[in-house]
């Protein structure tokens, strides 16, 4: 009964549009839609770019994408079933606080605010003139053509909708909703832009589905729309005609911002719906990418067998004394299975009792950190997390003291070994003049890569550790103590001299010594999250994209020189058969 309800929904809100479509929806068949770029479709029997193109562009301010998708208000689902939409849209790809002014400014000129300027809570620094607004562009390339904007926000209107036909700003969104059905009905706009504001004041910063005011207004917005699509779909020129709908959230809402190299899908505030929508179209979705999954990926040294290895130039490199607060931490990929005692990554001649320094090594399946001096046996702590599994892993140890007394403690991808901190007081110093070496020191049960390797000069705290243990490259706005990096080794390109360079330009580089390999990896791993490429937050729809959208619909060219931003999505069209 649910679906037969739908339907019938489907055809009260939207018949006038199934009248319209009439054989296309019996008798049709999928093409793409021909003009990427605004030029004539040739043989366009539908109209596709006819003179009466025309856009109606709804805003809803704080309307979160994945509060939408989870509600499901009855017109926001109704119109994806004719539409190039998303739930997980952005307000904009950038990591900086998000302001209204901000965001309002993206998807009403097609321009971020590294252009337009605009990122406070006001509009200080927008310039219409540099970063012109689609009622601007409109007025200028169509001379004819008149446009309308309703808004509940006078500085809305003031700066973005100057260049407007008709501009009027309300005390709400009722008043919106009708001046917008006025227009609609009686008005001769191609482009009207209404711009509701109730779900933002209703969140009351709290843009969640448990918050009943907040989804209340939006159920209210939604039933809104409906009666906006109506008065659409009942204009007397409708039949003539041929509309873009766009609704899109401005923002979302939440803790804005994030740190750089941050997951901005998982920035509440720029979480958005955004829909295009037509009678024409076919649906397409479309979804985040799931950026945990993305491979780690990059070429490396491969150290197979005894004495392969990558040998610091610099034997002071790596020479922690005998108080010296310090972290290392690197990425391993062990490729032999589980083996005992083969040392990896080492700072001693050998890893035999009474020889001076430090050693990780393998345990079985597991791993750990060893320690010696003159006339003892061994100190050491061992990890029960498994890294013997052919997946990358973070290992991160730090040194540090407590009074008089010194520990180590052991990290595996963010987990410290559950033995807890390690007393090594008695160890002494443990400086010594044979090379910090990666890979084999003798032992030929070695299979492994290892890279990412950071030297710090300052114990990192336990947060930091935990936080940041699956985050590569290392860089300075993502590593809060990078200025206290004695070295940071990559070791990522495949270098002619057989060189590991250290790119802070602090320490030396390591040389590689005997036979090894640069081997290319593009891994899975749950344990190491690489550095996320913009393209990621460009696969879904931006509001910055709307711009472009609506000057391609209205056939306006695009020339290079506007330095527009936004990606034309391809809208999937149904065009009656031969």
């Amino acid at each position: 009964m649910k679906k037969n309800r739908n339907i019938w929904r489907r055809v009260k809100v939207f018949s006038a549009l199934t009248i319209l479509l009439g054989s296309v929806g019996i008798s049709s068949c999928n093409k793409e839609f021909a003009n990427k770029l605004p030029e004539p479709y040739e043989n366009d029997t539908l109209n596709i770019n006819d003179g009466s193109k025309r856009v109606l562009y709804i805003i809803l301010d704080g309307v979160k994408g994945n509060v939408v998708e989870s509600i499901a208000p009855e017109t926001l689902t109704l119109l994806t079933d004719r539409s190039i939409f998303t739930y997980d849209g952005l307000a904009d790809d950038h990591r900086n606080q998000i302001s209204l002014p901000t965001a309002w400014t993206n998807m009403m000129t097609g321009l971020d605010y590294t252009v337009s300027g605009v990122t406070g809570s006001d509009f200080s620094g927008f310039n219409n003139e540099t970063s012109p607004s689609i009622f601007t562009r409109v007025k200028s390339e169509k001379k004819n053509v008149q446009t309308a904007s309703f808004s509940t926000s006078a500085a809305f209107t003031d700066h973005l909708a100057i260049d407007a036909t008709k501009k009027q700003t309300f005390a709400n969104d009722v008043e919106v909703k009708n001046a917008t059905i006025q227009e609609l009905s009686s008005g001769t706009s191609s482009l009207v832009v209404a711009h509701l504001h109730a779900a933002e004041l209703a969140a009351n910063n709290d843009y969640t589905v448990e918050n009943e005011a907040y989804v209340s207004a939006i159920h209210t917005i939604d039933q809104q729309i409906k009666e906006i699509m109506n008065a659409l779909v009942n204009r007397s020129t409708f039949a003539k005609e041929n509309w873009l709908v766009v609704v899109s959230s401005s923002k979302g809402g939440g803790v804005s911002g994030g740190a750089s190299g941050s997951n901005i899908f998982d920035d509440p505030s720029r979480n958005a719906y955004i829909a295009f929508y037509n009678p024409k179209f076919n649906p397409q979705e479309f979804s985040k990418p799931d950026v945990s999954a993305l491979p780690y990926v990059g070429t490396t040294p491969k150290y197979v067998g005894a004495n392969n290895n990558a040998t610091m130039d610099d034997p002071n490199v790596g020479n922690f004394g005998s108080d010296q607060n310090a972290t290392i931490r690197f990425n391993i990929r062990w490729d032999y299975g589980g083996t005992y005692y083969p040392s990896f990554l080492t700072k001693r001649a050998a890893f035999n009792p009474g020889v001076v320094g430090w050693t990780f090594f393998n345990e079985g399946p597991t791993f750990g950190l060893n320690f010696s001096q003159t006339g003892q046996g061994n100190t050491q702590r061992l990890h029960t997390r498994a890294i013997a599994d052919g997946k990358w892993h973070n290992i991160t140890a730090v040194f540090y003291k407590e009074g008089n007394t010194r520990y180590v403690k052991v990290f595996c991808d963010g987990i410290p070994a559950p033995a807890g901190p390690l007393n090594i007081t008695n160890v002494g110093n443990i400086n010594t003049t044979s090379p910090l070496r990666l890979g084999s020191i003798g032992d030929a049960n070695v299979n492994c890569m290892i890279n990412d390797l950071a030297i710090y000069n300052v114990a990192l705290p336990d947060a930091e550790v935990i936080a940041k243990s699956r985050v590569t490259p290392l860089t300075a706005e993502n590593d809060p103590y990078h200025d206290n990096l004695v070295g940071y080794w990559p070791a990522n390109e495949v270098t002619t001299d057989n060189k590991l360079y250290d790119i802070t330009g602090k320490s030396a580089p390591f040389s590689l010594k005997g036979s090894i390999n640069w081997t290319s990896f593009a891994d899975i791993s749950p344990n190491i999250s690489p550095a996320i490429s913009p393209a990621a937050f460009r696969a879904v729809p931006n509001t910055v994209d709307i711009p472009t959208m609506i000057y391609s619909w209205m056939n306006i060219t695009v020339p290079q020189q506007w330095g527009l931003m936004g990606k034309y999505y391809v809208p999937s069209i149904n065009l009656p058969r031969d």
